[in-house]
């Protein structure tokens, strides 16, 4: 299943919502940190979707976590 630049967007404000930024300098959380370094390769690279396979384990249990998450 491929994972769209779109579907990456509402990921990550789904986890920015459960895991907001935090300090002074505002830092993202591990897991926007995460999702947030493969949106700006697709924004920068200009891809539209990305096959799942070539994400790792932990991007994939954030994306995960998000399909799954509780209507």
């Amino acid at each position: 299943m491929d994972l769209t630049l779109a579907e990456l967007e509402q990921a990550i404000n789904y986890w920015r919502a459960l895991r907001p930024s935090t300090g002074e300098e505002r830092a993202l959380s591990a897991e926007v940190n995460s999702l947030a370094n493969i949106y700006a390769l697709m924004i920068f690279q200009q891809i539209k979707s990305l096959p799942s396979s070539s994400l790792d384990t932990g991007v994939l249990t954030l994306i995960d976590g998000w399909r799954n998450r509780p209507a």
